[in-house]
């Protein structure tokens, strides 16, 4: 039977240490899970049940499994874990055999203390595909986005990194979290004895009763070390028609896709900017009242994703183009990361600025949204910058 402990803080966020200690006991152990959001964190240890793959529809398997748990004795059961870019394919989810819950990171005064420093490492990186390669990708892209046969395609990269030593996965974890800790962090089996470490941006989808927000990024820019220079290109990415155009892309297929679903649905007109370490990004915060109480978070989060923030716009078009461009399997990368329970309540986000790993391994991955107007070399560097966000917590130099 499961046992669900709280931490000792529970949600409330005036107790210091709860939030940042559920961080500090992260040990990257192939059956547990970390997930940290802006209203949250959560520590889950063991596995009580775990999400089949059988073909059924992700949302139903996760149902059963989560009904099943209830009926098993656990009180409040919930499933954590992530869910593949193609999500009928792949899910790595399960009811943990224990969970610790307590406030956010952001509110916890101790998450400003310093991570430990990263270790000196001798790497070995490989770029797959190279630059060049993925230069002339985008350029495909960009033939088929004039001839009118696509509105957008998000094309991915990837760094394989080998270390001399085993990593550290906690700390890394430790660096991402303190780093940008209004964000959303997380470190979840992977499966194959793997983990998902990252820290993204972007909320796909949450629920809380009937309330639901998504908060769509599409539309970025590289932060600057100097004040001024950063600013000019954060007031730039708010008038800059190409970014604009494609966040435009990403807004109105969110908006179609819960529109059945909801009661009502507020779109703001105009983006606004959300910033991390490394980026500015062009983001709209889209709320919404379910017309059916009984619609889960999951269900709705499988009817948006993939959105055309990390696939493209037609998606048939965009993902068969992705498949002809790309050289790999995106695997766990732009899929969805996060919770649910069985009430319908949940989180999830899109799976970015984060890498699968093992004892000595990392694969980092970066995408950029191609339209028309794109630049290859423009798009590497998105992706350069992109990558950095994980990159400086694993210690790789510059």
């Amino acid at each position: 039977m499961t046992t669900v402990h709280h931490a000792p803080a529970g949600t409330d966020p005036t107790v210091i240490g709860a939030a940042s200690g559920l961080l500090g006991q992260y040990r990257a152990a192939p059956d547990e899970a970390f997930f940290a959001s802006p209203t949250r964190t959560l520590l889950a240890e063991g596995v009580h049940t775990r999400v089949p793959q059988d073909g059924r529809p992700l949302a139903e398997r996760v149902a059963d499994t989560l009904a099943l748990a209830r009926r098993d004795g656990v009180e409040h059961p919930l499933v954590v874990g992530a869910v593949a870019f193609d999500h009928d394919s792949r899910a790595e989810l399960a009811v943990p055999a224990r969970l610790r819950v307590c406030g956010a990171l952001r509110d916890d005064p101790l998450i400003a203390l310093p991570a430990p420093a990263a270790d000196r490492i001798d790497w070995d990186v490989r770029p797959v595909p190279a630059p060049e390669a993925y230069g002339a990708g985008v350029a495909e892209a960009v033939q088929r986005l004039r001839g009118g046969e696509l509105s957008k395609v998000v094309l991915a990269r990837t760094l394989e990194l080998r270390a001399d030593r085993p990593l550290d996965l906690p700390a890394i974890l430790q660096r991402l979290a303190r780093r940008d800790p209004g964000g959303y962090t997380f470190g979840v089996p992977a499966g194959g004895g793997r983990t998902l470490v990252g820290a993204s941006p972007e909320l796909l989808l949450s629920r809380r009763g009937t309330a639901v927000v998504a908060n769509p990024l599409a539309g970025s820019v590289p932060r600057s070390a100097d004040l001024g220079e950063d600013v000019r290109r954060a007031a730039a990415l708010l008038e800059s028609p190409k970014d604009l155009h494609e966040h435009a892309f990403v807004v109105d297929a969110i908006r179609t896709a819960l529109a059945p679903y909801c009661r009502t649905l507020d779109v703001p007109e105009r983006p606004t900017l959300v910033r991390t370490a490394a980026m500015w990004h062009l983001a709209t915060t889209i709320t919404a009242e379910l017309a059916d109480p009984a619609v889960s978070a999951l269900e709705l989060a499988v009817a948006l994703h993939p959105t055309p923030a990390v696939c493209g716009s037609p998606t048939p078009l965009a993902r068969e183009a992705i498949r002809e461009i790309e050289p790999f399997d995106r695997g766990l990368y732009a899929g969805m990361v996060g919770w649910g329970d069985a009430d319908g309540d949940g989180e999830w986000v899109v799976t970015l600025r984060c890498a699968e790993a093992d004892e000595r391994t990392l694969r980092v991955f970066a995408g950029a949204g191609v339209v028309a107007e794109s630049r290859p070399e423009a798009e590497l560097a998105e992706t350069s910058a992109k990558f950095r966000t994980f990159l400086d917590a694993a210690g790789v130099p510059r």
